[in-house]
Formats: C-alpha cells, structure tokens, sequence
C-alpha cells in the first residue's frame, strides 16, 4: 500500500503544480473557453487542464517504475500501451481545445489509442459472463475499442460544471482501487501490484491535484484534453483487470455479486456519466437532432433548473457517484444484508436532498 500511496501523492503533486503552467499556456494559445449559451460560467475560463493531468500521470510512472514492487507492471508491453494512448488521446484533446476539432477527427483519435493499448496488450482476453467466456480475438479487439469510446465520450459529457467531473472520475477511480486491491489480495499467493490498481491511483492522484484549481469558481477548465484522457485512463484499468480473472473463484464474500461484478462495476463507477450519455443520446434523437449536438439539458443543468447552487449540485453528484460506485464494491465483500441496508438509507438521503436542499437552503439571486 505504501507504493501506491506514494504513487497518489506523486500524481497528486506534479499535477497540482503543473497546473498553473498550463494555465499560462492555455491563454497564450488562445485554448479559452467562451461563454456560450448552454454554459454555467460567466466569464471566459482557460482549459487545457487535461495537461496537467498527463504530466502528473507521467511522473506517477516514472516514479513506480523505480519502485521495488511495482516495477514488475512494467515487464510487459501494457504500461507503454497506456501511455502512449494517453498522450494520443490527450494531444487530440488539445487540438480541439485550441482549434475545435470536428466530431468524427475526435473519434478516429480515441481509436488511434485504443488500438494502441490493444497492440500493446491492454485488451481483453475473456468475458466474465458464465464463469469466463473467451471469444474471438477480433471481437474482444473491437469490444476493447468501444469500452475505451464509451469511457472518453461518457467523462466528456458530464463535464459541464467546476470540478465535476474530475470529482465524479476520482470516485469512480477510488472505487476501482478498492475493488482491485482487496481483490488482489486474495490470490494465491497474494500480489497486491497490477497494473489496473496502479492506473487507478495515480488517476484519483491526478483528480486530486487538478480539483483545487478547477473547484467552482475554477480558474482552469481541463477540457477535452483532460476528460479524453480520464475516460482513456478509466478504462484502462477496466479493461486490464475485467477478463483476466474468474472472480467467483477468488472471492469469498457474496458470490452471486463476485460473479456479476466485473460486468457490473465498470458500469457502476461511471453510473452518472453514462446515465448523462443515454438521456443525451434519447433526447437529441426524439428532438431530430444529431447525438452529438450540445445542449443545455444535462444532468448538472437539471440539477441548477431544481434551485442547485453551483456547489450543492456538485456535491450532490459526486454523492449519487459514490452511492453507485462504493456501493457495487461493498456487495462483493461484504456479506449480509448490511451493505443493502446502508444503500437504501443514503440512496432516500441523497433523494431528499436532491429534492428539497433548495427549499431549505435557496440560493441567494444577485
């Protein structure tokens, strides 16, 4: 635990310090957002924040490379696979940051990378459906493609208020360690050091360090340098830990969730992003309009339309996330009826505030 810990901190730091510098950089390539119709923020805001956020992931790697245990992640091809898609996809983001790319340059961009990570090993070798079910490798190829699609696009929609989504990205991550830490520590013999427990922390590392600079008011937006590379990151660990393992053999908690898990949890931990993604999706079609065509009727506008403030509604999502996400892991190794007890309690907490915070606490109109 103490490599990973330090793992954290050193995402956590360099991507904090960075992060001024990028902002610099962001004015002086004109990667500014404008204010426009279906934005929260008044004010012309830099991004580029997704910078950053590859500096403080790089370092993390560098760093557990050096490191007794951890290094032995890098004795394949997978960490460089990572990489690389991470700068791919992190490059194309600045494009569009700075120009504006158009939607299908985008999206060739996000399967440049994918098909890196799967050329470099990060691809799944099975399916956890009905014990492990293998398929044929082009098909796994092309489902390892959509996940990492699915994955970028799901972070960049949800990022439409001050540190929402590297808070809801961060949860999701948190999540996704706990699951594959206490997981791993239940194989014979024990090996606590993989590659998607890695990815995860120095994720959370790299939400944790951009989060002051991009809390509301934020001072730097990551743009779609920031959330391509989260989504990318998020789903590299996914994909490095679901099919490379039958769980229901591993785990001794409940098994029925040991078993569904895998399928489960990458769903769970970006619940409020794909959930954003879906409604978007059905929204625009019914409407006659194109999926991708922006909007203002997200999730985090709904929540403003309610009598949110800025920071009630942030703080109300990243609950709702971690609600989801901590609890599909609890299922898995905590048996009993606890875990469902404690669901249902902050699942009607969270709905009361979600309804009524604005009754008691309205948000005063300048």
């Amino acid at each position: 635990m103490r490599e990973y810990l330090l793992v954290f901190v050193v995402a956590a730091v360099m991507t904090y310090v960075a992060t001024p510098f990028v902002g610099w950089l962001a004015l002086a390539t004109g990667a500014v957002t404008a204010v426009r119709e279906r934005d929260i923020h008044t004010v012309p805001i830099p991004r580029l924040g997704g910078v950053a956020m590859l500096l403080g992931f790089v370092a993390a790697l560098l760093v557990a490379s050096r490191l007794p245990y951890l290094s032995q992640i890098f004795q394949g091809g997978e960490m460089m696979g990572v990489l690389i898609g991470a700068v791919i996809v992190c490059a194309v983001g600045v494009l569009d940051d700075i120009r504006e790319l158009d939607w299908i340059t985008k999206l060739a961009g996000q399967m440049l990378a994918a098909g890196v990570m799967a050329f470099k090993g990060v691809q799944l070798l099975s399916l956890p459906l009905f014990g492990v079910t293998v398929l044929p490798a082009p098909l796994l190829v092309t489902i390892t493609i959509l996940i990492v699609i699915i994955s970028t696009n799901a972070v960049n929609f949800i990022d439409g208020l001050d540190g929402l989504a590297a808070g809801v990205v961060g949860i999701a991550g948190l999540a996704f360690f706990i699951y594959s830490y206490l997981l791993s520590r239940t194989y014979d013999p024990p090996n606590v050091f993989s590659s998607a427990t890695f990815i995860t922390a120095a994720l959370v590392g790299c939400c944790v360090g951009f989060l002051p600079h991009n809390f509301h008011p934020a001072r730097l937006f990551m743009g779609d340098a920031g959330s391509l590379l989260l989504g990318l990151l998020l789903a590299a660990a996914t994909i490095s830990m679901t099919g490379s393992i039958d769980p229901s053999v591993q785990l001794s908690g409940n098994a029925v969730a040991a078993i569904l898990l895998p399928v489960v949890l990458p769903l769970a931990i970006l619940s409020v992003p794909l959930l954003d993604v879906l409604l978007a999706v059905v929204r625009r079609t019914r409407a006659g309009r194109r999926p991708w065509n922006p909007d203002a009727e997200h999730l985090h506008h709904r929540m403003l339309r309610i009598g949110h403030s800025h920071v009630q509604a942030v703080l109300l999502l990243y609950l709702w996330a971690a609600l989801v996400a901590l609890g599909a892991v609890s299922f898995a190794f905590v048996d009993g009826w606890l875990p469902i007890v404690v669901i249902v309690l902050v699942a009607i907490s969270a709905s009361v505030l979600t309804r009524w915070l604005p009754r008691w606490m309205p948000v005063r109109r300048l």
